[in-house]
């Protein structure tokens, strides 16, 4: 049976990519001003711009991919004989899993043969991204959908997440921070370090002092936990500071080899939530911890 393989705008890969690959893009969607957009990782909707228009004051706010959304896009590849292999947003950060699975189990009454994987990658950005970009290479190399969801299954809870925000007063709308140690952090030019925790939730971990020891220490924190890194390809999104993801990979790439590092935006979906000025870094280790 043919394969396709489907994931959401989360996943923060190069578009490119994600065209040349024949992956199905599902888009969450972004409202600024009152105006609502479709999240196309770039493709209509600038990543510079949307960054420049949160540092300008404005909030982003984003909406879940609709049950009817995964229905249509579901149905599409089932009717023409493909096994569907959705890898999904964290359900701990959003209700796009939910969606998928009541449209699964809305085919499956009509359809019981009807063959759809619903992965809760419990990952945001490139660490969803990370684990679409290594199946999406298994299935070049002829692995069948069962391999693939193995694998898959198996790596999820040891995809590392790391990052770090330039300004914190994203984290305090979302809730992350309390208003006062916003403050009093801003202040004292202190960059909180944050990790996704095994049930997909988005955890502080650390505080440091500036900018460059916050980059330091993402870089650390795969010194102390990549396994095989001669085989891997790693993963750094960024909220338009390409400067800084570029500093974390050259640190990277000096103590390490590596089989890739891949470095793109964070999406609006993602980005809405983190703000601009965010570096997060992504690979594989024993576990996520």
């Amino acid at each position: 049976m043919k394969t396709i393989l489907i994931t959401d705008s989360c996943c923060d890969l190069p578009l490119e990519y994600i065209r040349s690959s024949n992956i199905q893009l599902l888009k969450l969607s972004v409202f600024l001003k009152g105006q609502e957009f479709f999240d196309d990782l770039g493709e209509t909707f600038d990543s510079k711009a949307f960054y420049d228009k949160m540092r300008s004051g404005e909030t982003a706010t984003t909406s879940q991919i609709n049950v009817n959304c995964f229905l249509e896009e579901f149905e599409k590849w089932i009717d023409d004989g493909y096994h569907v292999i959705y890898i999904g947003f964290s359900s701990s950060l959003s209700g796009c899993i939910n969606s998928s699975i009541i449209a699964k189990n809305m085919i499956l009454e009509d359809n019981p043969e009807a063959n759809i994987e619903i992965i809760d990658t419990k990952a945001a950005s490139l660490g969803e991204g990370l684990l679409v970009y290594y199946a999406s290479e298994m299935l070049k190399t002829g692995a069948s959908s069962s391999e693939i969801v193995k694998w898959i299954n198996d790596t999820i809870p040891k995809v590392n997440h790391w990052f770090t925000v330039d300004d914190l007063n994203h984290l305090k709308r979302g809730g992350r921070v309390s208003s006062t140690a916003a403050t009093i952090g801003t202040l004292l030019n202190i960059k909180p370090i944050l990790h996704v925790d095994d049930d997909g939730k988005l955890i502080p971990i650390s505080k440091v002092q500036g900018r460059k020891k916050s980059i330091r220490f993402l870089h650390e924190k795969l010194k102390e936990k990549i396994i095989n890194s001669s085989i891997q390809t790693i993963f750094i999104s960024h909220g338009d500071c390409i400067e800084d993801a570029e500093m974390l990979k050259a640190l990277i790439l000096k103590d390490h080899k590596v089989k890739n590092v891949i470095i793109n935006p964070i999406s609006a979906a993602v980005g809405a939530h983190s703000g601009p000025g965010t570096v997060a870094l992504f690979f594989i280790g024993d576990n996520r911890s």
